[in-house]
């Protein structure tokens, strides 16, 4: 799936979180719990650097936990790097991250030596909520589509949080290519990537080829099928006859179909769902390399 979604606006704060880097001791990188590889942007590790860096899978609730309970074991392995599950609906665990920051910079944290900490993340994976909840006031416009981020606080994007933390927020930023084409559909697919950069219905196949194979029980019950459909299209086509999406001659719309579907997964009407996993996304980069 070709998608544009490199604009300048997009370079133009790549260029600033690179200059105010040297400024910044730790990196929090919001990440989909849904899509944790897919939605990790491959330019935090190269800006950040040596920084030690948290990385958040966020929306959680919305995730396997069996899965995501995977991606944090692999991202715990990785140098200068701990990972944790938040959720909108644990606020708990979310205010519990200043702490975090602490124990990973000991040295500071005082009167003398704040904890400088930038927060990054791409579209649409709910940054601005976990900063607002952070400030424990609305410091940042949350929306359901991407890019809605408006810092509301005055400047520079800066908040102060209890324990000497400053934390710089910073808008959501893409980077120009994706190797990976399957990351392309999952970033849509979760709502990364507005509606109006794709088609519904090609995102909605590969969404339901996955169902198929990963929760095939699960589409069954929902959709109240007597069995499993073979393919991802004809899954689409029994949801169409389900809601009674019919074009001239009863044909089924799989055009609306593709957006019910969409749409049930963005809103967890499907429970937790994970579209990939470590080993996936492994084979996968294989497979691109060769």
């Amino acid at each position: 799936m070709a998608v544009q979604w490199y604009p300048g606006h997009m370079n133009k704060a790549r260029r600033i979180i690179k200059e105010t880097m040297s400024d910044v001791d730790l990196v929090i990188e919001v990440m989909d719990a849904r899509i944790p590889a897919s939605s990790e942007n491959p330019m935090v590790a190269e800006l950040r650097q040596h920084r030690p860096c948290i990385k958040i899978l966020n929306k959680s609730d919305l995730a396997d936990p069996a899965i995501t309970e995977k991606w944090l074991e692999y991202f715990d392995r990785q140098q200068g790097v701990k990972a944790q599950a938040l959720s909108v609906l644990d606020k708990s665990r979310t205010r519990n991250l200043p702490n975090l920051c602490r124990k990973l910079l000991p040295d500071r944290g005082t009167a003398v030596k704040n904890i400088r900490v930038m927060i990054m993340g791409i579209p649409n994976v709910g940054k601005s909520t976990l900063i607002n909840t952070l400030a424990g006031k609305t410091m940042a416009k949350v929306g359901d589509e991407p890019a809605v981020t408006k810092v509301v606080s005055s400047a520079q994007h800066r908040i102060t949080l209890d324990g000497n933390i400053v934390l710089s927020d910073t808008p959501g930023i893409l980077w120009p290519k994706i190797e990976n084409e399957n990351s392309s559909y999952r970033l849509a697919i979760t709502g990364a990537i507005k509606n109006t950069a794709f088609d519904f219905e090609d995102i909605a196949w590969f969404a339901a080829d996955y169902l198929i194979d990963a929760y095939g029980e699960r589409v069954v019950e929902r959709y109240k099928l007597k069995q499993c459909p073979e393919s991802g299209f004809k899954l689409l086509e029994e949801i169409a006859r389900k809601r009674g999406f019919l074009r001239a001659g009863g044909i089924a719309d799989t055009q609306r179909a593709s957006e019910v579907l969409i749409h049930e997964i963005r809103n967890g009407t499907l429970g937790a769902l994970s579209f990939e996993t470590p080993e996936m996304i492994a084979k996968e980069m294989v497979d691109i390399d060769t």
